[in-house]
Order: structure tokens, then sequence, then C-alpha cells
């Protein structure tokens, strides 16, 4: 069992930067690829990118890359969503979750265990 916590959203004017982390529980954090998405109001949930079980490997949603980066520490069990260049159409509920899946998994469906969320707002 993994229990995810976000934390790290808030209110930020169009092109700041927020760092998003999401805590884990458990011991095996360091098996698990862990995602982030997002969900805006009215719209269907969305990829933003994933980082692999080891941390080695990374990919984004082009909505993404060149702004966010994403970054884990095993030893603290945590992830981080550094974004950067932040526009008003990021405004979203940002969630974490972990996938046993080996490799980049991209799709909703391969997540094991969710996040709660985190807004985050983004101000024109």
């Amino acid at each position: 069992q993994v229990q995810l916590v976000e934390s790290g959203g808030g209110l930020v004017q169009a092109g700041g930067s927020l760092r998003l982390s999401c805590a884990a529980s458990g011991r095996t954090f360091s098996s698990y690829a862990m995602g982030w998405f997002r969900q805006a109001p009215g719209k269907e949930r969305e990829f933003v990118g994933v980082i692999s079980a080891s941390g080695g490997s990374t990919y984004y949603a082009d909505s993404a890359k060149g702004r966010f980066t994403l970054s884990r520490d095993n030893a603290k069990k945590t992830v981080y969503l550094q974004m950067n260049s932040l526009k008003p159409e990021d405004t979203a509920v940002y969630s974490c979750a972990a996938s046993r899946i080996l490799g980049l998994p991209v799709l909703g469906v391969s997540y094991n265990y969710w996040g709660q969320g985190t807004q985050v707002t983004v101000s024109s």
C-alpha cells in the first residue's frame, strides 16, 4: 500500500514558478514510476509527466516540455514537479500517482495509487 500526499500548490502570476512535492508512505517507493496528472474544471484529467522508478528517465506531455521538470529523492520518498513559466492554462488540480509498471506509463489506468491533489492557480 502506498499513500501519496501532494503539497506546494497555490496562486501564482503568469510567468512565475511553483514546485510541487508528492510525499509517499510505504517501503517500496523506489520500485514505482511516479506520474503527475492535472484536471481543470470541466475538463478531463490530463497527463503531465512521469519519472521512472530509478529517476533516470522522464517523459513529459507536450504542454509541459521545456517548462516542467520532474525529479525524485527515493531516500526521502518524495517526487518533485518544478513548474516554470506558468501560464493561466496551467490552472488545475495537480495529482501525483504511483505505478508498478516498468517504464514510463502515460495512461491514468496504469497507475495503482493516487494522491488527493493540490490546486494550482495561475493568474494573468
